[in-house]
């Protein structure tokens, strides 16, 4: 199959009768030619579908005003906040802003970073900190600005924004504990790294509690028909379980609607939470307690670092933790 042949510079000199000089100077600033000619190349540019190539500015300025943004998941509804955060800042900045997923796969990641830095965008968001020795080397020799986000690691690449999941995890076990759960069997699901801290927050309640922790968990990506399949399993494993604690919401929704499809009345015979506090949970009866997580104010704060960080700022706090809040009352009844 033979590919049409891309205008160039030269074809929109030629078809306004101007020279390349001319039609770049256009091109980077459209008040450096008169009006009428402003027209004319405008018109050229239409007419011959041509597309600006900005590799020679990238390799004239070293400065792409581009950030790469390593997403895990395209599909999980949790990242389209922190996308919005990060555009509302990028967009007025004037950065673009390339996307990439790599799965939850770190050996993934090496070769996503690889391919951005080859793309010289100015600083990179990534929404992981687990990485690979390559990945970090690749990204000391580039020596642009990183934020992490979604988490608080103890030790960041660059600069980090999130929270702390063991302590969110831990304080929704609390309340659940609080409002007279006993048996509480944590469903996880794809077993990532947030999930692992969301289970030691679990484990940690428990253990203050002097309560046993019971796990029902898979390597699957969470659905809402996954959250069914693991919440019947832990009825059947666990029958005296009060209380299922959800690694996100997608599995909190299908587990209490299949607890009430068994019978079970939530949150009297048994208590169901989850985590982000999506969308979903509030159209569900009764409304979904979760952990509301600051996914859209986290976007926005490590773009306006990552882009402050390009304009020579400095930041005495290297991590940024913006904390979570509870929503109870519904699927969780709130303590008397």
């Amino acid at each position: 199959m033979s590919h049409a042949k891309r205008p160039t510079l030269q074809d929109v000199a030629n078809l306004t009768g101007v020279t390349k000089m001319t039609v770049s100077r256009y091109l980077r600033d459209p008040s450096q030619v008169s009006a009428a000619l402003r027209d004319t190349i405008q018109q050229a540019v239409e007419a011959l579908g041509y597309i600006p190539s900005r590799a020679p500015e990238i390799l004239s300025n070293a400065r792409s005003h581009a950030i790469g943004v390593l997403l895990p998941s395209i599909s999980n509804q949790v990242f389209s906040a922190l996308i919005r955060g990060i555009e509302s800042v990028t967009e007025p900045a004037g950065y673009q802003t390339l996307y990439t997923h790599f799965g939850y796969d770190i050996n993934l990641e090496e070769a996503r970073i690889a391919t951005l830095l080859s793309f010289h965008v100015d600083g990179l968001i990534l929404s992981e900190t687990q990485h690979t020795e390559r990945t970090l080397r690749m990204i000391r020799t580039a020596g642009i600005p990183v934020v992490e986000v979604m988490e608080t690691p103890a030790d960041p690449i660059d600069l980090a924004v999130g929270l702390n999941h063991t302590a969110a995890a831990k304080a929704m076990t609390e309340a659940m504990i609080a409002s007279g759960k006993r048996h509480i069997v944590y469903l996880a699901a794809r077993l990532d790294h947030r999930t692992q801290q969301r289970i030691a927050g679990y484990r940690q309640a428990l253990a203050e509690a002097g309560l046993p922790a019971q796990l029902v968990e898979t390597e699957a990506a969470s659905t809402f028909t996954l959250g069914a399949t693991l919440a019947e399993r832990a009825l059947v494993d666990f029958p005296t379980l009060d209380g299922l604690f959800c690694t996100n919401d997608d599995i909190a929704a299908g587990a209490m609607l299949a607890c009430q499809r068994s019978g079970r009345h939530v949150p009297d015979d048994v208590a169901v939470a989850g985590y982000n506090a999506l969308d979903i949970g509030q159209a569900l009866t009764p409304p979904l307690a979760s952990v509301i997580t600051p996914r859209e104010t986290i976007g926005r704060i490590a773009a306006e670092r990552l882009i402050g960080r390009l304009a020579g700022q400095t930041y005495s706090e290297r991590i940024v933790d913006l904390g979570y809040t509870l929503t109870l009352g519904g699927s969780v009844a709130r303590p008397d």
